[in-house]
C-alpha cells in the first residue's frame, strides 16, 4: 500500500468516525488540540484503524508518542512495511 493510500484511508476514518472535515486533515494537525479528540475518542480511533488496516495497535509502545496526524500516517505506514518485511523473510 502506498503512503498516499495510507493517508487517504486514515483520513476516511477521521471523516467517518469523528465527522472532521477533510480541510482540517493535514499532517501537522495535533490530534487533541486541532482535531478535538479526547481520550475516549482515541479508543474509538484505535479500533477503527485496526479494522481499516487489519493491524494490532494497542500493544505497540510507539503509540504513546503519537501527537499529530502525520505521526499516525508514519506509524501505520511502518506497520505495513514491517508486515511486508515479515512476509518476505
Amino acid at each position: 500500500m502506498t503512503e498516499q493510500e495510507v493517508m487517504r484511508k486514515i483520513n476516511e476514518v477521521f471523516e467517518e468516525s469523528f465527522e472532521i472535515g477533510r480541510e482540517r486533515l493535514v499532517p501537522e494537525a495535533h490530534i487533541f488540540n486541532d482535531l478535538g479528540l479526547d481520550s475516549l475518542d482515541i479508543v474509538d480511533l484505535v479500533v477503527a484503524l485496526q479494522k481499516k488496516f487489519g493491524v494490532v495497535i494497542r500493544s505497540d509502545e510507539r503509540v504513546q508518542k503519537i501527537r499529530t496526524l502525520g505521526d499516525i500516517y508514519r506509524f501505520i505506514s511502518s506497520l505495513g512495511k514491517e508486515g511486508a518485511d515479515r512476509k518476505a523473510a
